[in-house]
């Protein structure tokens, strides 16, 4: 008895899971590059009235340029994966 041979996974497939996966991290980097300078999401959010000192920290600009940068880092990393797998 032979082993089965592998099935194969349609392109259209193919595609279709790289143009969600890409969308999905574009959307996930513009939200977490805006969360931090959004007053009603991070000023009033409820782990930081929870926590006052931790919205000391949350308050703190460099905090937000991090955050910020990693939904920057995020849309780097889907437009290089839309880039990288274009042609395929």
């Amino acid at each position: 008895m032979g082993r089965p041979s592998p099935q194969r996974i349609p392109h259209w497939l193919v595609r279709t899971e790289l143009y969600l996966r890409v969308l999905l991290r574009m959307y996930i980097g513009l939200a977490i590059c805006y969360a931090p300078w959004s007053q009603l999401f991070w000023d009033q959010n409820p782990l930081f009235v929870q926590y006052p000192t931790l919205s000391i920290y949350a308050a703190n600009g460099a905090v937000r340029g991090i955050i910020s940068g990693l939904g920057l880092l995020n849309i780097w990393i889907a437009l290089q994966d839309a880039i990288r797998h274009r042609n395929e």
